[in-house]
């Protein structure tokens, strides 16, 4: 895409590869970049920095927790922990329904609204952020208080709160609405392997454990993440989606000498003048030490993230055979030029597109192989074979019933088209009372029959129950097969699309036309008009080979 008069939002825009990031995008002179990072202080900082040398490019600012609702997004872990009514409302919207309200709350959700951005680069380590709540710790802890006496609600939650695989599945699910919704292009993320591109054999760990399994967390979140993006870059309607995934550490911002600081807290400067026996040195008495009123200083190495490192740290890491380095320059030319259109043979999500086995043509002339035996065999036994509800969706199910009921009553797609609502459901109602064999089909796989009057068709197991307080039409499109007339006009408007779409089409045959398309001519089969419903009105094509 071409990037200048352009809106960028840099999530992480005041990291160590958001600040590059930045500065190669000014050179291309967008009309905004959005800067957006967890604390104001940092964001506003690096805004001024940029701000004088940004010539016409506005640079913009947010603040906030983009996987949290706006509500929390501001505040410290610990305050919206201790907040009954905010901790339920990020746990409700956490675990339950993607729903317009949980939506539009959401923090994320509400910076695309704000800006539109026409491309996204992610540099905030969602692996991290997401991973290092450390689930297991808080799982012994929560063992160990159900051992010794009840737990609270307010314990489960906050353990609930440490789950690794909802918080990434809800922040990619918004991340991807938040888009559509928005228009935006383009979307680069700045992933990571976990490990500084090293094994299990990493000693750069968290524990006694070698690897930790904190820091594997951080890797497989890593992982999940790079193919929940490899399914985003298959979705009709979704931006370009581009992952870069530095295998090293990465290096560096600023080199100096001054107060040591541990993540945002500098590190007080302590002295022991005299050794103390060891069976004194810990518990709750043990003392010796003391604070010498002034903070550590020395001379460090500035590698954003991962904090500020000593010579012989740095040295350490970055020898040949450790983690090694990159710079952030060198990201940040690898993110511009992907969205620029030219490859650079380091996004992921292209690579697992061309490393994936997909459909096959020794698959293709067999399945015609496999549906001439099923077709075979369904005539060598007297039965017809159409949904077994083992696939999922139940609507699947449905689906192909509906239009199976259909085909008894109207041999093709235009007699369907001509057809007249209250007399197909009749018709259908028909059938379903006569056909004992087909009916018991139906119910036993757990799907209900809904027919006129809401008088019901079902057996013990029901796929999709209804209950009080349940949606009756949502529960119905969603796995009921339906025979009253209202439905039985969505049919007949979708035969209408069928024929409209026939005759729209470029006549031919090459292999440009559309050989396996619908025509007006064409009996009623139960697969092609499923196969249909999923590409035309759920949006369900595979986009992808």
């Amino acid at each position: 895409m071409e990037l200048r008069d352009k809106t960028i939002l840099i999530l992480g825009g005041s990291g160590l590869v958001g600040r590059a990031i930045t500065r190669r995008l000014l050179e291309h002179r967008p009309a905004k970049i959005v800067l957006v990072a967890l604390y104001e202080s940092e964001v506003q900082e690096a805004a001024e920095h940029f701000r004088r040398s940004a010539g016409d490019t506005e640079i913009a600012t947010a603040w906030g927790d983009v996987f949290l609702p706006s509500d929390a997004a501001r505040l410290d872990r610990k305050s919206m922990l201790t907040n009954d009514k905010l901790r339920q409302l990020v746990i409700s919207d956490l675990l339950g329904d993607l729903t317009d309200e949980v939506l539009h709350r959401s923090f994320l959700f509400q910076l695309f609204q704000r800006y539109k951005p026409h491309a996204v680069v992610d540099c905030i380590n969602t692996a991290t952020a997401v991973a290092y709540r450390d689930v297991f710790h808080s799982a012994r802890d929560l063992l160990d208080e159900a051992r010794s006496g009840p737990v609270t609600s307010r314990q489960i939650e906050e353990h609930i709160l440490t789950l690794t695989m909802p918080q990434l599945i809800r922040h990619v699910q918004v991340l991807v609405e938040s888009m559509r919704v928005a228009g935006t292009e383009a979307y680069a993320k700045i992933g990571t392997s976990g490990t500084g591109g090293m094994g299990l054999n990493i000693p750069y760990t968290h524990s006694e454990e070698r690897p930790s399994r904190t820091l594997l967390s951080k890797s497989a979140v890593a992982g999940a993440q790079s193919l929940l993006l490899f399914l985003v870059g298959r979705t009709p309607g979704a931006p370009a989606t581009i992952e870069i995934k530095p295998t090293t550490a990465i290096a560096w911002r600023e080199i100096g000498y001054g107060p040591i600081r541990r993540q945002t807290q500098a590190i007080v400067r302590y002295d022991c003048p005299t050794a103390i026996p060891l069976d004194a040195a810990f518990g709750p008495a043990a003392a010796g030490w003391s604070n010498t009123g002034d903070s550590l200083r020395s001379v460090y190495i500035n590698t954003g993230e991962n904090g500020l490192f000593a010579r012989d740290e740095f040295e350490t890491l970055t020898a040949l055979g450790q983690m090694e380095f990159i710079t952030p320059e060198e990201v940040a030319d690898h993110v511009i030029m992907e969205l620029q259109g030219r490859p650079t043979g380091r996004d992921v999500i292209a690579a697992l597109d061309s490393a994936t086995s997909g459909p096959t043509y020794r698959a293709g002339v067999l399945r015609a192989a496999a549906i001439e035996r099923l077709r075979d065999l369904e005539t060598q036994h007297g039965t017809r074979s159409i949904a077994f509800e083992n696939l999922g969706p139940p609507r699947l199910a449905k689906l192909l019933y509906e239009a199976f009921i259909l085909s008894q009553l109207k041999p093709s797609v235009e007699e369907l088209a001509d057809g007249e609502a209250a007399e197909l459901s009749a018709g259908a109602v028909r059938v379903i009372a006569e056909d004992a064999d087909l009916r018991a089909t139906i119910v036993s796989v757990g799907i209900p029959i809904i027919v006129p009057d809401d008088r019901l068709y079902r057996a013990e197991r029901v796929a999709l129950p209804y209950g009080p307080g349940d949606d009756l039409e949502r529960t119905v499109a969603r796995g009921w097969v339906d025979l009253r007339s209202e439905n039985c006009h969505t049919w007949i408007q979708r035969a209408n699309r069928m024929v409209e779409q026939e005759r729209a089409r470029p006549q031919g045959s090459g292999s440009g036309f559309e050989w396996g398309a619908l025509s007006g001519g064409d009996a009623i089969s139960p697969s092609r008009f499923a196969a249909w419903v999923f590409r035309y009105e759920d949006d369900g094509e595979r986009i992808k080979r």
